[in-house]
């Protein structure tokens, strides 16, 4: 019994050496599955360490350029002038905050979402500020092409007879130019010269002492062609019996004449942004860049006082009898001195009114309706219900389009004071267009109105000037007080000194209107409060 049971444990023990190997098996095929799930866990740690280096590089690559652009559009901001010191550091407060907050969702690497959703901030302002900055820029720019202008165009005209065979300056090589004597001779001599290089030969030349018989020698074929300042033509048609010239006759050549504006004393005067200033608005009509030269048919000086927030506003008729600062003494009407170039219109108007009109602001019609467009309206007060270019308009506020305004503008020949009544409704216009450009609408979009304006008119105004009364209003939101007044005189024939062969409707200044408006302008330099009365 004791062996069998024996033999029987000897037995088991022989089993279990037999079943070793297969459980040893199983043993190391256990050890080998916790090996491998160590170095999948380890290459999981060594995947995601990266990702979220990866992640961390391109978070501060978004924010650098979020910071890079906001940096640029603060810049640009500043430099323009535009905007007051508070309104600057609110902008900056708000690109801080606004940098902050996608800077810290992005620091949540471990969190998705978090980190997307900064990463998409920054990426859309980064675009935003980028476009604004840019625009912004364009803007700029934009302000300062139509401001500080410092020089004009003259533009001469060589005209043939309408049947004459000469169709380009080259076929008129052998013809005799009839030329003006003295009449803006400088820019005549320049005309020449630039003929001559053009033909490379020097042309013949006949003087003559006024237009209308420069005019007579080409009609009668005494020469064959002549040289003559565009805004001439206007003036001849002026004159009885020639208001169809332009029809007789043909333009087979354009000699453009640059000429400096700047003048000598707004040079060497240096101004601070907010003192007193004058401006001459000369309203042409011509097509064409609005630098040509031409007659002057609008002719108001708006005296600004940006301390009192007084803006003056004096009309002048374009017939008014007055000396040229290019006569010599003679007189000839206010609207020629257009002709000579606008320094001449300023420096007449400068010595009629006994002030200094340091800047000009030069429009033509085209350009008027642009303001107007740009501006989408203008409430215009009429002093008569009267009707003009099929449009109807009342007494007291009238909202008028583009086109209304123009004709508004125009009409003298309804009314019993003529032109005088036709200038106090421009200054009408000028002050709805005034009032407009001051509201918080029009100063809040200024950017889409420069860009509607370029091209429209040009001021010699500097952009110091305009972005520091820009950056006045906006700061102070005071309203303007705008004054006007009308001078007036008296109607007859006289000669001219640009048109001395014939007399010509002339307006004869009445002096005590004259004095009054000398006495208004000054008393707005001395920043007292004037009430016109008119």
């Amino acid at each position: 019994m004791a062996e069998n049971k024996e033999n029987k444990v000897a037995k088991e023990n022989l089993m279990s050496l037999d079943e070793m190997p297969e459980k040893k098996g199983e043993y190391d095929v256990n050890i080998g599955s916790d090996e491998n799930h160590s170095s999948h866990h380890h290459h999981r740690k060594h995947h995601s360490q990266k990702k979220r280096k990866v992640m961390k590089t391109i978070g501060w690559i978004a924010s650098m350029i979020q910071l890079l652009l906001s940096l640029f559009l603060m810049f640009f901001l500043y430099q323009s002038a535009f905007l007051p010191n508070k309104y600057l550091v609110g902008i900056l407060v708000g690109l801080i905050v606004l940098f902050i907050l996608p800077r810290f969702l992005m620091k949540h690497y471990h969190h998705k979402g978090r980190f997307y959703t900064g990463f998409a901030l920054a990426i859309v302002l980064s675009i935003l500020f980028g476009v604004i900055g840019y625009y912004y820029q364009g803007i700029v720019n934009t302000a300062k092409g139509i401001t500080g202008a410092t020089s004009e165009t003259t533009v001469y005209g060589v005209y043939v007879l309408k049947e004459d065979p000469a169709k380009e300056l080259k076929d008129a090589k052998e013809y005799t130019f009839g030329i003006l004597k003295s009449l803006d001779r400088s820019n005549t001599d320049k005309a020449i010269d630039k003929v001559n290089k053009q033909l490379s030969s020097s042309v013949k030349t006949e003087e003559f002492e006024d237009m209308l018989t420069q005019a007579d020698a080409l009609s009668n074929k005494e020469v064959g062609a002549i040289l003559l300042n565009e805004a001439y033509i206007s003036a001849i048609e002026e004159t009885e019996g020639y208001s169809d010239y332009s029809k007789s006759i043909r333009e087979i050549a354009k000699i453009d004449i640059q000429t400096k504006t700047t003048r000598a004393k707004a040079e060497v005067a240096k101004k601070n942004n907010t003192d007193c200033f004058t401006v001459f608005i000369s309203g042409i009509d011509v097509a064409g860049p609005i630098s040509t030269t031409s007659r002057s048919d609008v002719n108001i000086l708006a005296t600004i006082n940006p301390k009192t927030h007084q803006i003056l506003l004096v009309s002048t008729p374009r017939d008014y009898y007055v000396a040229t600062s290019v006569s010599n003494g003679a007189k000839d009407k206010l609207t020629h001195a257009g002709i000579y170039g606008i320094n001449c219109s300023m420096d007449t108007l400068s010595a009629l009114y006994d002030t200094d009109v340091d800047y000009y602001f030069r429009i033509n019609f085209t350009g008027f309706k642009d303001v107007i467009s740009a501006l989408g309206s203008v409430t215009v007060h009429s002093d008569y219900a009267f009707k003009a270019g099929g449009y109807s308009y009342v007494e007291g506020e009238n909202t008028l389009n583009a086109d209304q305004a123009l004709a508004f503008a125009r009409e003298r020949h309804a009314f019993a004071e003529g032109d005088r009544q036709r200038g106090k409704d421009q200054m009408y216009v000028i002050q709805g267009v005034m009032n407009k450009l001051t509201t918080p609408a029009v100063l809040n979009n200024y950017s889409e109105l420069l860009k509607g304006l370029e091209g429209s008119f040009q001021t010699s105004v500097p952009y110091e000037q305009l972005s520091a009364m820009v950056n006045e209003q906006l700061s102070s939101g005071t309203g303007w007080s705008i004054q006007q007044y009308s001078v007036n005189g008296s109607g007859k024939s006289d000669y001219t000194y640009s048109m001395p062969r014939t007399r010509l409707y002339v307006m004869e200044p009445d002096m005590t209107t004259v004095e009054q408006a000398k006495t208004y302008i000054q008393q707005i330099k001395n920043n007292e409060i004037v009430t016109v009365q008119n």
